[in-house]
């Protein structure tokens, strides 16, 4: 194994990123302790087209006020996609509701509209539509569900930064949408996440929940009106993300021609029925944050398998996630027959800004080698 190990993702970071931390590092304390957090949250807003955003430490941390904001607690359900991330059903655990886990699509391995429709109840009070890998879901019907039985329709975004749906960019076209910026995300800021919405009333809400419960514009000081919590983004962080926001185009751009390598030389073995790669459908634009295969179940391919040879060749490989129901803290949903199957078959591809077409070859190389000969 003389070649260089391949990572599944790291940060693009430049000069401009270490100039504008370096000068947060130095002169942005006292009055001007803020300016960047101000400033990525107008220009973050601005780019996503909504007109509100709010920095905070974590994707997790957004999602959790938002939640709290709509006053969802103990005897409401929320459905969401059983394929997803602790990250997404924790702060519904938080705020004391239940989550209810349902299917995925087959082919863009998001949360299933008709799985949804019959999973709702008189208990039921949100839908967390999480665009996975940088897939969008169809929110179109899912909206249309929201609408009909008064729901709140949520975007999780955390994976889909640079996605685009009918126009809009993902997490723009919900009550509310949430973004992650940790280090392995399109643009980071190391650890942080947003949380935006068109509706102003709530955002004056998880405005004011995201600073201790103190209103804006309150004249006494150290005055809060209610419990709140402390997920405020540092400056430090935010201007990180404001270098990186500028980058945006580029950083998107690269990560879909990452994608686009690899499609090249894996859509032989799409149009075979072979395997699947993350699909973007018509009106949309995939931010293709994490390329990922899933292998037919005729082929017998493993992810154990995959596995090992992606650590023969030395190369990073990083397992399609397990549904949450399966996991110690909820109860198995044996009727997600998809998002248990999908798993044991499937395996995300490494994708960072610098990765080389060489590389990339390598990649495939190595992914095509435990097919049958």
């Amino acid at each position: 194994m003389s070649q260089d190990r391949i990572l599944y993702t790291k940060p693009s970071i430049t000069a401009l990123e270490v100039q504008y931390a370096t000068d947060a590092a130095a002169n942005g304390w006292g009055e001007h302790c803020y300016d960047y957090l101000n400033r990525f949250e107008r220009e973050f807003a601005a780019w996503m087209g909504v007109p509100h955003a709010i920095a905070t430490s974590s994707c997790t941390g957004a999602m959790h006020m938002g939640l709290a904001a709509l006053d969802i607690g103990a005897g409401d359900e929320v459905i969401l996609a059983d394929t997803n991330w602790i990250a997404t059903v924790a702060p519904i655990v938080h705020v004391g509701a239940t989550p209810v886990f349902v299917d995925v699509l087959i082919d863009s391995w998001c949360i299933d509209p008709q799985a949804v429709r019959a999973a709702i109840t008189p208990r039921t009070k949100a839908i967390v539509a999480t665009h996975l890998y940088g897939n969008l879901c169809a929110l179109d019907e899912l909206a249309a569900l929201a609408e009909q039985h008064g729901l709140a329709l949520i975007e999780d975004a955390a994976e889909a930064i640079g996605s685009v749906y009918h126009g809009r960019r993902a997490g723009a076209s919900a009550r509310f949408g949430v973004f992650s910026f940790h280090g392995t995300k399109t643009m980071t800021t190391g650890e942080g996440g947003m949380f935006v919405t068109s509706d102003a009333d709530l955002y004056e809400r998880v405005l004011t929940l995201s600073n201790h419960g103190r209103k804006r514009g309150e004249t006494k000081q150290f005055w809060p009106s209610e419990v709140g919590f402390k997920y405020k983004m540092s400056n430090l962080q935010a201007a990180l993300g404001c270098a990186q926001l500028s980058r945006i185009d580029e950083l998107v751009r690269r990560k879909r021609e990452v994608f686009q390598h690899y499609q090249q030389r894996l859509q032989p073995y799409v149009d075979k029925g072979v395997l699947a790669i993350n699909p973007e459908a018509a009106n949309t634009q995939n931010g293709y944050w994490m390329p990922t295969v899933v292998f037919a179940s005729a082929t017998g391919i493993t992810r154990e398998r995959l596995q090992q040879a992606f650590k023969t060749e030395d190369i990073d490989a990083r397992v399609f996630f397990s549904p949450l129901s399966s996991t110690p803290s909820f109860s198995p949903v044996a009727t997600n027959t998809l998002a248990y199957d999908l798993p044991h078959r499937a395996i995300n591809l490494p994708s960072y800004h610098d990765l080389t077409e060489p590389q990339i070859a390598r990649v495939v190389a190595c992914l095509l080698s435990v097919l049958p000969d």
